[in-house]
């Protein structure tokens, strides 16, 4: 999924203003660590990076179209354990959603409703640390799903890659990938430098495991930084949320 900060679907990909209203599902929500010790190690903890396709980004009109996610343990990507669903969405598939990851309303259109896969989505996260490059949107529009269903929301920590991406920029570390241009923040430009593989960009699972490679990367560099357990590891990668303090004039993107 791709996003940016403008409100409006634009040029290559959807954009939208992240406000506070956004993330009103994760305001005053203590996330729990689901049997992790605060003193674990991050090289040792479980993880589920998550990515989603929408119809759109207005949270009032678009739904899912499909979810990927990828197991870890540590840096570890478990290739046999990963989660991908197309799911027929709730609202209409607009012209500019499928131009970006090309999941037409004939694709969908006999596939079953988000309810028939959130049971399984949620087992297979049940024990992780999730993970997302922007995760909030993710998370804020499957959530929505899980309550409108009936059932409780995603409590587990989160951390966001652009949000670790950001911290090892700013501790000044000799790596070409921390140089880049505000203009080219996008998942895309990052994990193009630090050398990942990109195929079939807007594809749920496929973002998802190209998150999973940038964290595998973030790793230990922020091994090397002083961050050893998961305590330190969930401040540094706080989630983005609307109404952060730093302000962004560009337009930033998931792909």
């Amino acid at each position: 999924m791709q996003y940016g900060f403008a409100g409006t679907w634009k040029g290559t990909g959807n954009t939208v203003a992240l406000v506070p209203s956004m993330f009103s599902l994760f305001r005053g929500k203590k996330n729990k660590l689901q049997g992790i010790s605060e003193k674990a190690s991050i090289l040792e903890v479980p993880y589920v990076v998550v990515d989603t396709e929408l119809t759109g980004l207005n949270e009032t009109k678009d739904s899912i179209v499909s979810i990927g996610g990828v197991r870890m343990t540590g840096g570890r990507i478990e290739l046999g354990n990963t989660f991908y669903r197309l799911v027929s969405p709730r609202t209409a598939l607009s012209a500019e959603s499928v131009v970006i990851h090309e999941i037409t309303p004939s694709e969908v259109k006999a596939e079953p409703g988000i309810e028939s896969v959130l049971d399984d989505f949620l087992a297979f996260c049940a024990d992780a640390i999730l993970v997302g490059h922007f995760v909030s949107i993710d998370m804020n529009f499957l959530n929505r799903e899980i309550l409108r269903t009936g059932r409780a929301a995603i409590s587990n920590p989160m951390i966001d890659t652009y949000s670790i991406y950001e911290w090892l920029r700013k501790r000044n570390l000799p790596h070409a990938c921390f140089e880049i241009s505000p203009d080219a923040y996008r998942l895309f430009d990052i994990v193009k430098c630090f050398g990942i593989p990109v195929n079939g960009a807007h594809n749920a699972f496929k973002d998802a495991f190209a998150t999973a490679q940038l964290l595998q990367r973030f790793l230990p560099l922020l091994s090397e930084a002083g961050v050893s357990d998961i305590k330190d590891l969930l401040r540094r990668g706080t989630p983005f949320k609307g109404g952060d303090s730093f302000k962004l004039t560009n337009e930033f993107s998931n792909f």
